[in-house]
């Protein structure tokens, strides 16, 4: 009986295993003689990848407390919402999401400044 039960555990074991590098194959697009070529991607900036970066440079940017400002994207609009300190970081918020590739325009009419 021992013996039968480590053949099916070591046959389960192989079946998983077995899976799991075919998965891989079929995941992993250069297994599938995909070359370099044919993964560039002439798809313009996403509203998700802009909505990223410009959250990265409102947190690397001096002043701006990037946590206190919500950013959504659409169509490339970037809608800046919250409350800054001053209105210099509120200037400089915008400056930050301006500078962004993809970004059309900036609407900050949701961020306030307390002073």
């Amino acid at each position: 009986m021992k013996r039968s039960n480590a053949f099916l555990a070591a046959l389960s074991l192989s079946s998983v295993l077995l899976a799991g590098a075919a998965s891989f194959a079929v995941a992993n697009p250069a297994m599938q003689g995909a070359g370099d070529e044919d993964m560039k991607s002439d798809q313009p900036v996403t509203d998700t990848w802009i909505t990223t970066k410009v959250k990265t440079e409102l947190a690397t940017t001096d002043g701006v407390k990037s946590l206190d400002i919500d950013v959504k994207t659409v169509d490339g609009v970037v809608t800046l919402t919250g409350v800054q300190a001053s209105e210099t970081a509120v200037k400089k918020a915008v400056a930050a999401a301006q500078s962004v590739k993809g970004v059309k325009r900036v609407d900050s009419s949701g961020l306030k400044s307390k002073s």
